[in-house]
């Protein structure tokens, strides 16, 4: 049953758009008013001077056309400064040119004229750092804006002027990032993660945008099987969080998949050594971790097919049975050593998750593992066990109702086994899917799914959800009413039960 297993899968975290519309730093608007620069820019040079006014000119007019025009002079004077003029190394000349492009709009233009000047006068950058938070913060907003509005595209376009205007800043390239993974560009989402990661090293008040930048650049590469940068992206985590157990057993998940499993198996024994000093949530996530480690069944035919072509050519001629003995042995022994492994990992995965488990008993997703990890073990007893815990708290879950379909099959219960399938698959009257279960200053925020999966509209139902502590003690109680609901469609909820101890959920249909 190891496909039961994978139903499991640990997935990248990514981030959500929470942060909250920022408001612009105190700066003169390029709209009916004028800033002189913050530093000692002179601009020592009659087309550079003729414009500055020009710009002066343009940002406190009234009138739209003239407006316009002396924008266009600003630009026609200055670039004959830079090219014809001899002023490519005045800054002002630089400076004045980015003070165009940012009553333009054009972001690119803001950060390469900038560049240019602060390179050649280093005393301005806090004026310009200024200029560009003063039109990076809309810009990012409008990113924020049309990405709640699902305009995934828009909001790409608005992080990435965003980046250009203030390449200081984290955030924007961490949420161009997080697009680009969840548009299925992860090329680029590796580029900007591992941007947003440098950019926010420079800053120790960017810590967590380069801790998240960390987590998600490694996860994605190990799934993109880049494997020896996945390592190295883990371990500059680790350097700056070293007690961070998940991502710890991460490294040592890449050492499996990279066929090094005395090193991986080393990782993971000293994790689950420190038992409960790391707590239940950190021992769930490296039981999860190890579990998923185990690569899928060896490829035997194939490995026993290429060996009988080498036999083959072999000569003198090797009999048909010198032939079969050989290539045998080849396949047999993959298993072996495939076998020798996946029991160690599967062994050491259950004793991170029992030890969860024993703190945390109520622990849905520990639960799934645990099923899974006896289910690879070819522990029916086990299985079964675990699938019975996890069903009675997600009762209507298809994920749930297959490892319980798995587990019933593994122990020959075929009446059972198909009862449980039917049910995940056509039966259910609602998929109920928990999407959210956040620690928050009064207790916990919950976010939930519950989709029609049948062919038929559902009648109304009540789901009531029991919030509990880590003894099994109810401490809170709610209610989700779900609505008539046609067939594919989905209803969310939201709870927000109160209660510090809070540590798991459970429910029944009403």
């Amino acid at each position: 049953m190891r496909t039961v297993r994978n139903l499991a899968a640990v997935m990248l975290t990514t981030l959500s758009v929470s942060l909250a519309a920022q408001q612009p730093p105190q700066q003169a608007s390029t709209n009916n008013r004028w800033a002189e620069p913050k530093c000692d820019l002179k601009p020592n040079n009659t087309k550079v001077n003729q414009g500055m006014m020009y710009l002066k000119s343009s940002a406190t007019g009234k009138d739209p056309e003239t407006k316009k025009k002396d924008l266009a002079d600003a630009q026609r004077v200055l670039n004959e400064a830079l090219t014809t003029g001899g002023q490519d190394k005045n800054p002002a000349a630089w400076y004045y040119l980015g003070r165009y492009y940012l009553m333009t709009n054009d972001a690119a233009g803001v950060d390469s004229a900038f560049r240019k000047a602060q390179a050649l006068k280093p005393d301005c950058e806090g004026d310009m750092t200024i200029w560009r938070r003063y039109v990076w913060v809309p810009t990012f907003n409008a990113g924020i804006a049309a990405w709640q509005a699902n305009n995934l595209d828009s909001a790409i376009a608005s992080f990435s002027r965003a980046n250009f205007l203030l390449p200081t800043e984290p955030t924007s390239f961490k949420y161009t990032a997080t697009l680009y993974y969840n548009t299925s560009h992860t090329d680029s989402a590796v580029i900007y993660f591992r941007k947003a990661a440098d950019v926010a090293a420079a800053d120790p008040k960017f810590a967590a945008d380069r801790r998240d930048a960390l987590y998600n650049l490694g996860r994605i590469q190990q799934s993109m099987n880049k494997l020896p940068d996945a390592l190295a992206t883990y371990k500059e985590y680790v350097a700056l969080y070293p007690q961070d157990a998940e991502i710890t057993a991460a490294i040592g998940s890449v050492y499996m998949q990279m066929n090094q499993k005395d090193s991986a198996f080393a990782i993971f024994r000293q994790l689950i050594a420190k038992g409960d000093s790391i707590g239940y949530y950190h021992l769930y996530k490296v039981g999860a971790e190890i579990s998923q480690s185990v690569p899928e069944d060896p490829d035997t035919a194939k490995a026993g097919s290429d060996c009988r072509t080498a036999a083959r050519s072999v000569r003198p001629a090797l009999t048909p049975a010198r032939i079969r003995v050989r290539c045998d042995s080849v396949s047999k022994g993959m298993m072996r050593d495939f076998n020798k492994g996946a029991d160690e990992a599967f062994s050491l995965a259950a004793q991170a998750l029992d030890a969860s488990l024993k703190l945390n008993p109520y622990n849905r997703e520990a639960l799934i593992f645990r099923a899974n990890t006896a289910l690879g073990q070819h522990d029916s007893v086990t299985a079964l066990a675990m699938s019975r815990r996890l069903v009675v708290i997600d009762p209507m879950n298809r994920v749930a109702l297959k490892i319980m379909a798995g587990s019933q099959a593994q122990n020959r219960n075929v009446d059972s086994a198909l009862y449980y399938f039917k049910l995940s698959d056509s039966l259910l009257v609602g998929d109920v899917a928990i999407t959210q279960f956040d620690s928050t200053d009064t207790g916990r925020d919950v976010k939930g799914m519950v989709t029609n999966l049948r062919e038929a509209p559902n009648a109304p139902y009540k789901l009531v959800f029991e919030f509990v502590n880590l003894q099994g003690q109810v401490v809170a109680t709610d209610t989700v009413q779900v609505a008539a609901t046609p067939p594919g469609q989905a209803q969310q909820f939201e709870l927000k039960p109160a209660g510090a101890s809070i540590v798991a959920w459970r429910y029944r249909k009403q």
